[in-house]
């Protein structure tokens, strides 16, 4: 199971749907245009976020789809997802930090979390084999958002927020993550999608770690 991790708008989907052709494998989507939590969470008052608890509502709702995800994708030899379980977990600890999820909630979420990850003696593991993470700089991510352009996504209230993620986000996968090999691509200095060498890179990189393995 390969995984591909990194802030938004860095290009998850594209390196998912990049690998998920060379290997000839299914990809399993981050749950987006049909998560019904994800525009009030970004369009909602603080006074609104704190009364509906939109941001507890939101992790659970992505762990869920997430876990789905999981178990469809281990009833194949190989397949690709696009975003890694662990990282939800990395969202709802910053949630945590602003003061959006509580106490109470973020221990709950970690409970599930961590029940949902156990392995079950005769069945394939739920981690995965290798993380390609996608890192940039901050210009990058905002830059790729508005490219995007998800409505709900380009409020430039959301900026700071975005700096918030952002700049914890490489301690959080080198220091914290411990699922699987990391594989890094700089999306400032290398293009899979329209570089040969680069894509070739990343798709050898991958092939050491399974021959490894």
């Amino acid at each position: 199971m390969i995984v591909i991790g990194g802030m938004i708008g860095l290009g998850k989907t594209t390196t998912a749907n990049l690998i998920a052709d060379e290997f000839k494998i299914p990809v399993y989507y981050e749950k987006v245009d049909d998560n019904k939590v994800l525009p009030l969470y970004y369009s909602s008052t603080d006074e609104e976020i704190e009364k509906k608890r939109y941001p507890f509502l939101l992790q659970l709702t992505f762990l869920s789809s997430r876990y789905k995800s999981i178990k469809e994708a281990l009833e194949f030899d190989n397949a690709v997802l696009d975003r890694s379980i662990y990282e939800d977990h990395y969202f709802a600890l910053k949630n945590h930090e602003l003061g959006r999820i509580s106490d109470l909630e973020l221990e709950i979420y970690t409970d599930l979390l961590k029940e949902m990850m156990k392995d079950i003696k005769g069945m394939k593991s739920k981690k995965p084999d290798v993380m390609i993470y996608l890192k940039g700089s901050f210009d990058t991510v905002i830059k790729r958002i508005k490219e995007r352009g998800r409505e709900y996504e380009i409020d430039d209230k959301l900026v700071s927020y975005y700096k918030f993620l952002w700049k914890d986000y490489d301690k959080f996968i080198y220091d914290s993550y411990k699922e699987s090999p990391v594989i890094t691509i700089d999306v400032d200095k290398k293009d899979c999608l329209l570089n040969k060498n680069d894509r070739k890179e990343l798709i050898d990189s991958i092939k050491e770690i399974y021959k490894n393995n």
